[in-house]
């Protein structure tokens, strides 16, 4: 069916409701003469007369009346359809896909998304964790939350959290039987809790950094995890140094379950952004989201 056909059934409809071409000419916004030649064009196109016209009134004929039965739910029925993505408009529904690291889904990205489903329980919200970047176009993802320098540069990057800082912990326990270290070459003397990134397959390797240096160490030690909460375990026990964020620890170091060391080899560095493509017209929902997040950041 072309758009005119629509065009057309949709004068003829409102000419068999109004019983009228002046009325219905008034109702669609069109001149009695063009809306005489749309159903004139109708009837020719079909090869049957629906409308019977004298100079005091206009009815449908048989073929009439059999066509407004049909056109009349087809008709509502769009309306309905068009109104209720209206609503969608006024009210946000539908799914957001992000990906996300750990450390950012839990302090960044769950504190918005908890606000934004609990205000509008017709978005649904999937968080896929992992360390490793994706392809959020390939993967059907809206957006994904990394670091900024891990970011794609086609990609729009929105910053949504504070400034990020390491932190070498190790328990009081542990110092009392090895010296802590003064410099990260001597971490390599010391047992240190490694984090095995499971998308790359690989150990993470420490950034230090200070003044004009900057070092990425590969250590050595007993343990090793590819989850937070084991390394916390396993330092709090004495297994050795973690490297992990300040968010992680600062609670255990204030409460002197772990003693921070290297401390002026871990400067605090640019946080979490938001990513998604240039190209992608934000959804309703979408948009919220990225909202509660921006405020979250200025907060």
């Amino acid at each position: 069916m072309r758009r005119d056909d629509l065009v057309d059934l949709n004068a003829f409809l409102a000419v068999a409701e109004e019983r009228s071409f002046t009325r219905a000419a008034a109702r669609l916004g069109v001149s009695q003469s063009a809306l005489s030649h749309t159903v004139r064009r109708l009837e020719t196109r079909l090869g049957v007369r629906l409308l019977s016209r004298t100079t005091r009134s206009v009815a449908p004929t048989e073929a009439g009346e059999r066509l407004v039965a049909k056109l009349g739910p087809a008709f509502d029925e769009i309306e309905g359809q068009l109104s209720a993505l209206g609503a969608l408009r006024e009210r946000p529904a539908g799914t957001i896909r992000i990906t996300a690291t750990q450390h950012s889904a839990e302090t960044v990205l769950w504190p918005a998304v908890r606000t934004l489903m609990a205000d509008y329980p017709e978005v649904k919200v999937e968080i896929s964790v992992d360390s490793g970047l994706r392809d959020i176009v390939a993967e059907r993802f809206d957006a994904g939350v990394r670091l900024s320098e891990r970011v794609a540069a086609d990609m729009i990057a929105v910053r949504i959290g504070p400034d990020l800082r390491m932190a070498a912990v190790g328990a009081p326990d542990y110092f009392a039987r090895h010296l802590a270290p003064a410099s990260p070459q001597d971490l390599a003397a010391h047992r240190c809790i490694n984090l095995r990134l499971s998308t790359l397959g690989d150990l993470y390797a420490w950034e230090l950094d200070r003044d004009d240096q900057h070092l990425r160490l590969r250590v050595d030690g007993q343990f090793t995890s590819n989850h937070v909460p084991m390394i916390l375990r396993a330092a709090r026990a004495g297994f050795g140094i973690a490297f992990l964020p300040d968010q992680y620890v600062h609670e255990d170091v204030a409460s002197g379950a772990l003693v921070r060391v290297l401390e002026d080899w871990c400067p605090p560095f640019a946080g979490y952004h938001l990513y998604y493509p240039s190209r992608r017209q934000p959804t309703p929902a979408f948009a919220l989201l990225l909202d509660l997040l921006r405020e979250g950041a200025r907060g």
